[in-house]
């Protein structure tokens, strides 16, 4: 089971929501209602702006990784005594030195 945690507030998540500004893609786990005011204050700047075709960069985005293999890292980040947050994104060393711990 994949669990979602809000990045703003950290309650439960129900979405994740993916968007861009100024050339860079963004993607955070939000609630209903942190979802709903997101979208309230963008409405008035999509409703006035244009699509773009989808760019080869958009298509390479990461998707999140599940948090069962988040909670994995941070549980083997923390015995080995390696500093991570306790939510949101982790450094792609971190995730790196846990994959190649597996092999």
């Amino acid at each position: 089971m994949i669990e979602l945690i809000d990045d703003v507030d950290g309650s439960e998540a129900t979405e994740t929501v993916y968007f861009g500004l100024d050339g860079a893609d963004y993607v955070i786990d939000l609630a209903g209602k942190n979802a709903d005011e997101l979208r309230g204050l963008l409405v008035r700047f999509v409703d006035a702006g244009r699509k773009t075709a989808a760019s080869k960069e958009a298509s390479s985005v990461r998707r999140p990784r599940p948090m069962a293999e988040t909670k994995a890292v941070r549980a083997w980040a923390a015995e080995k005594g390696i500093e991570v947050n306790a939510r949101g994104r982790m450094k792609d060393d971190v995730v790196q030195r846990y994959l190649s711990s597996l092999r």
